[in-house]
């Protein structure tokens, strides 16, 4: 399959995007002071494992996604350039 320059920055843009949100969302679900992600004990509740379970999960994915991108620019960059002549 072969991807347009389009879909290829788009692909990879997304997965930067991703690797910057989840990572910042798991720093703050870790951080969470509101009484939500922990008990009064200090243990996690099932919101943060839900919701540390959809981070990882989405994180993942959207590196999978970036490195389809990632694939699709460097075959880009690979065609367009000259080709040595013999």
């Amino acid at each position: 399959m072969k991807l347009s320059r389009p879909v290829s920055w788009f692909l990879l843009a997304f997965g930067v995007w991703s690797w910057f949100i989840w990572i910042t969302f798991v720093k703050n679900l870790v951080a969470d002071a509101s009484g939500l992600a922990f008990d009064d004990a200090g243990d996690p509740t099932g919101y943060f494992w839900v919701h540390l379970l959809l981070a990882v999960v989405s994180f993942v994915l959207g590196t999978v996604v970036g490195l389809i991108g990632l694939r699709g620019v460097r075959a880009l960059r690979r065609n367009s350039q000259p080709t040595p002549e013999s």
